[in-house]
C-alpha cells in the first residue's frame, strides 16, 4: 500500500504561539523551561494534527526554535570560537546569540544570514573553519523521536544531509570548498545513524536539497561519498533521499543511483521528472511522490494529482509509494480554519497546511482503494478547481488592455544617470555620505493596539488618523534631532510591507492567521493574488506628503516593488508570473506618478525579492531576469530626471545577477552588508556598479547596538570599493521590530559615523 507522508510542519503554531513565547524569553519575562516546554506543547499539536490526518510516517526533528540549519551547526559541534566564550552560560544562550548577537556577558554580532534557495525563508549561514572539529551533540533530537514515538508507530527524523549542510555555509579565510571538511564531518553523521538505529527508527528523511541546484563534479563526488560510507553502517534504517524547489534534471541518474531507498520528487515544480524517475529506479527503492504544493495556497487538483500517482504506480506498484507534499510545510500557513474573514468564493479554493495533509490522504486512500472510497472528497475538490478555473473574478479586461499598450519606452527613465544624479543634487542639496534610514521605524505596543482597535471599529476614524499623524510627527522630529539627512515618515500605518499593499490592490485578499516564518520569531502574512491587479485609487500619498509637510529635508516616499509584491504573496498559479508582476508594475507606476505630483522628490520602492525569485538553475535565469527588471523599470520610469529613485535588496548572495541589478537603473540601491562585514559590496566594486549605493552599517535583525567605531571600519571599507560621490550610509533593513531606545543609539551612532568619515575625506 501506498504511504501518506509529510516532509515538515510549520513551527510558529496556529497563532504565532512560538513568537510570543520567544519574544517573552528575550525580554526575560519567561525562563528557559517555560519556553522549552510551551515549544513541546507546539510540537505535540503539529504532531497531532499529522496523526489525525493520516500521515502514516510521523516527521520529527521539523521544529526549530528559530533556524533548522543553525540547529544542525550545533548537532555537529560546529559552534564558532567567538561564541564558545564562558560569558555566554547556556546552551540557550549560545544559540540565540548566533542567531541574533548579543551584548548581555559578551558583546557578539550575530552570525550571516541569508534566503533558503528561492524562498522567502532565511537561515543562519554556518562559519566553518580549515581546523574544524566536529561532535555530536544530538540528545534534544533523540529526546523528540522517543516523545514522538508514544503517539505513533512509525517515525521519521529529519536530517540536514552533510553535503547540503557544508555547501550553505562559507569556510572563513580560505577560497576552498567547505566540502574539504566532509571526511571530518562524515563520523558525527554516522554516529547518529547508530543512534536512530538504537531508538528504533525505521526510516530517515535526507534532506540534500543542493540536489535541486547545477552541481560540479566536486559536488556530485561528494553525495556519493557521503551516502556511500554512510550505507555501511546505517543498519536497518531506509532513506528517503530528499531534495525539493526544482526538477532534479542532470542530478536525476546520480539520485537513483546513490544508496538510498527512496527519492522524493518535487512534482509540483518539476513534473517532468517522473518520467525518466520511472526509467532510473532500482528494483528496491521507492518513490516519494510530491504532488501536493507546499509553497502556496492553492487547492490541489485532485484528479490530476491522482492521475500522475496512479502512472507511477502502474509502472513499479503502489507498495513503492510515499504520497508528499512538494516540499515541508514551513511555507504554508497553518490553518485555513482559522480564516473566518477571507471572501467565500476564494477561501473554497484554498488548502493552508492543515488542509494539505487532508489533501495526501486523500490522494493516498483513492490510489489504494480506488478513486470510489473518497468519492465525495474528490468531487468536492473538482467542484472547487473547476469555479476557480471559470470565475469572472480572475479576469479583468481593462487591466489586460492597458498591457497591451506597454511599449519600450515605458521602460526607461527619460535620462542617463550621471544627468539625472546632476539634476537630483541641485534638487536635494545632500552632503557627501547621506544618511538615510530604510523605512519602518519601530511598530510599539502602542502603534499595534492602536491599529487592532481601529480595525475592530473600537477606535474611530479620525482618532485613528490624528494618532497616525502624531506618531509621524515624532518620527520627523526624532530623525531631524538625530541629523538624519533623507527622511522616512515611519510607515506607523502600515502592518507589512507587502501586505499593506495586498490590503488596497484589486486581485488581492488578506488572511487574518495566514502566517509563514520568514525568520525567528519574525512571521509574515503573505496577500494571496487571486485575479488580475490594477490600483482603485492612492495607496500612500497621503501619510506621505502629510510628512513633508512637517520638515524642510526630503521625505522618501516607500514603495513595496512589483518583483516584491509578486513574490511575497501566494501567487496565482493559473497564469505566467511575469503577467502578473507586469500588472502590479503598472499599479506602483501609477502610485510613484502620484507621490511625485505630490512634491515628494525621493521615491524608495523596495525590491528584497529580486534575488529570491531567480530560478535555481542558471539555464532558466536569464529569461526571468529580464521580465523581472522590466517590471522594475516600468514601476519605476514614469518620473521626472529630478525625482531620485532608491531601491533596497537584503540577504541575498547578489555578486552573480549584478549586471541585471545595474539595469534597474535605480539611482541608489542600498543593500545589506552588515553581517558579511562588507563582503557583498566586494562585488560592486570589482562590477564598478555605476548609481548610488547604500551598504547596510549595522544589523537591524540583532537587538545589538554597534559602536561608531565599528560603523566606521565599515565606510571606510565601503569607500575602498566604491566612490565616495556614490556612497550613502544606512542601516542594513527597516526598523520596524526593534525599539526606540536602541534604534535611537544605533541611528546616532550611524551619523556621527557618517559625519567621521567625512572628515577623514574632506
Amino acid at each position: 500500500m501506498a504511504i501518506a507522508t509529510n516532509l515538515g510542519f510549520p513551527r510558529i503554531g496556529a497563532k504565532r504561539e512560538l513568537k510570543w513565547l520567544l519574544e517573552k524569553y528575550w525580554k526575560g519575562t519567561i525562563g528557559a523551561e517555560d519556553l522549552l516546554t510551551g515549544a513541546d506543547q507546539i510540537r505535540q499539536a503539529n504532531w497531532k494534527s499529522q496523526v489525525e490526518a493520516g500521515i502514516g510516517q510521523l516527521t520529527v526533528g521539523d521544529f526549530s526554535l528559530y533556524d533548522h540549519v543553525l540547529d544542525w551547526t550545533l548537532r555537529v559541534g560546529a559552534v564558532p570560537a567567538a561564541y564558545q566564550t564562558p560569558q555566554l552560560v547556556s546552551q540557550l544562550d549560545r544559540y540565540f546569540a548566533m542567531a541574533r548577537g548579543t551584548q548581555k556577558g559578551a558583546d557578539l554580532p550575530a552570525m550571516e544570514m541569508t534566503k533558503w534557495f528561492n524562498t522567502n525563508y532565511h537561515y543562519i549561514v554556518p562559519e566553518w573553519s580549515e581546523d574544524q572539529t566536529f561532535e555530536l551533540n544530538a540528545d534534544a533530537l533523540l529526546a523528540e523521536i522517543t516523545s514522538a514515538q508514544a503517539i505513533a508507530e512509525n517515525v521519521r527524523p529529519v536530517v540536514l544531509g552533510p553535503v547540503s549542510l557544508l555547501l550553505l555555509g562559507k569556510l572563513k579565510g580560505s577560497s576552498a570548498s567547505p566540502l574539504v571538511l566532509l571526511d571530518k564531518l562524515l563520523p558525527v553523521y554516522q554516529e547518529l545513524l547508530a543512534k536512530f538505529n538504537e531508538a528504533g527508527v525505521n526510516w530517515v528523511q535526507w534532506d540534500e536539497p543542493i540536489l535541486a541546484l547545477d552541481l560540479d563534479d566536486q559536488a556530485q563526488a561528494a553525495l556519493k561519498h557521503s551516502l556511500e560510507l554512510l550505507s555501511q553502517s546505517r543498519g536497518q534504517l531506509k532513506l528517503v533521499l530528499t531534495s525539493y524547489f526544482e526538477s532534479l534534471r542532470e542530478n536525476l541518474p546520480l539520485a537513483f543511483s546513490l544508496p538510498v531507498d527512496a527519492v522524493h520528487l518535487d512534482l509540483v515544480y518539476g513534473p517532468e521528472q517522473l518520467t525518466p524517475a520511472l526509467e532510473h529506479i532500482r528494483p528496491e527503492q521507492s518513490l516519494s511522490l510530491g504532488l501536493v504544493d507546499g509553497r502556496n495556497v492553492w487547492k490541489t487538483d485532485l484528479a490530476k494529482a491522482l492521475k500522475t500517482a496512479e502512472q507511477a504506480a502502474s509502472a513499479i506498484s503502489k507498495d513503492r509509494l510515499l504520497i508528499a507534499p512538494s516540499c515541508s510545510l514551513l511555507h504554508s500557513p497553518v490553518d485555513l480554519a482559522h480564516e473566518p474573514e477571507i471572501d467565500v468564493e476564494v477561501k473554497s479554493w484554498l488548502a493552508f497546511a492543515r488542509q494539505k495533509l487532508d489533501e495526501i490522504a486523500i490522494l493516498t486512500q483513492a490510489l489504494n482503494e480506488g478513486p470510489a472510497s473518497v468519492a465525495d472528497q474528490l468531487q468536492e475538490n473538482a467542484a472547487a478547481i473547476q469555479a476557480r478555473r471559470t470565475s469572472r473574478r480572475t479576469h479583468d479586461p481593462a487591466v489586460r488592455d492597458r498591457q497591451k499598450g506597454i511599449t519600450p519606452e515605458s521602460i526607461c527613465r527619460q535620462a542617463d544617470f550621471e544627468t539625472r544624479q546632476s539634476q537630483q543634487q541641485d534638487r536635494l542639496k545632500l552632503p557627501l555620505l547621506p544618511t538615510t534610514t530604510i523605512g519602518s521605524f519601530p511598530q510599539t505596543s502602542e502603534v499595534r493596539q492602536a491599529r487592532a482597535s481601529y480595525r475592530k471599529g473600537d477606535l474611530p476614524e479620525d482618532a485613528y488618523q490624528a494618532f497616525l499623524q502624531t506618531e509621524t510627527q515624532k518620527c520627523i522630529a526624532r530623525q531631524e534631532a538625530l541629523g538624519i539627512d533623507v527622511l522616512v515618515h515611519g510607515e506607523f500605518e502600515r502592518n507589512d510591507m507587502v501586505e499593506y499593499f495586498g490590503e488596497q490592490l484589486a486581485g488581492f485578499v488578506v488572511s487574518k492567521n495566514g502566517w509563514v516564518q520568514s525568520y525567528g520569531s519574525r512571521c509574515v502574512k503573505p496577500p494571496i493574488i487571486y485575479g488580475d491587479v490594477h490600483r482603485p485609487s492612492a495607496m500612500t500619498v497621503e501619510m506621505t506628503r502629510y510628512a513633508q509637510s512637517l520638515t524642510t529635508r526630503p521625505v522618501k516616499g516607500m514603495l513595496t516593488g512589483p518583483v516584491t509584491i509578486l513574490f511575497w504573496s501566494f501567487i496565482r498559479d493559473d497564469q505566467p508570473r511575469r503577467e502578473t508582476c507586469q500588472q502590479i508594475a503598472l499599479a506602483i507606476r501609477d502610485e510613484t506618478a502620484d507621490l511625485e505630483s505630490a512634491g515628494i522628490g525621493v521615491i524608495q520602492i523596495d525590491e528584497p525579492a529580486l534575488r529570491e525569485g531567480l530560478p535555481l538553475r542558471h539555464n532558466d535565469q536569464t529569461d526571468y531576469l529580464s521580465w523581472a527588471v522590466d517590471a522594475f523599470r516600468l514601476a519605476s520610469s514614469g518620473v521626472a530626471n529630478q525625482t531620485q529613485i532608491h531601491t533596497h535588496m537584503c540577504y541575498c548572495e547578489f555578486n552573480e545577477i549584478l549586471p541585471s541589478i545595474a539595469a534597474l537603473d535605480a539611482d541608489v540601491i542600498s543593500i545589506e552588508t552588515s553581517r558579511s562585514k562588507m563582503e557583498l559590496l566586494d562585488g560592486f566594486g570589482t562590477f564598478q556598479y555605476p548609481n548610488g549605493i547604500g551598504p547596510g552599517v549595522y544589523d537591524i535583525h540583532s537587538p545589538r547596538v554597534p559602536a561608531t567605531s565599528e560603523m566606521v571600519g565599515l565606510l571606510q571599507k565601503a569607500v575602498d570599493v566604491i566612490p565616495a560621490q556614490r556612497l550613502w550610509v544606512n542601516p542594513d533593513c527597516g526598523l520596524k521590530t526593534r525599539g526606540w531606545v536602541e534604534v535611537e543609539a544605533a541611528l546616532q551612532s550611524m551619523v556621527e559615523a557618517a559625519h567621521q568619515v567625512r572628515t577623514l575625506l574632506a
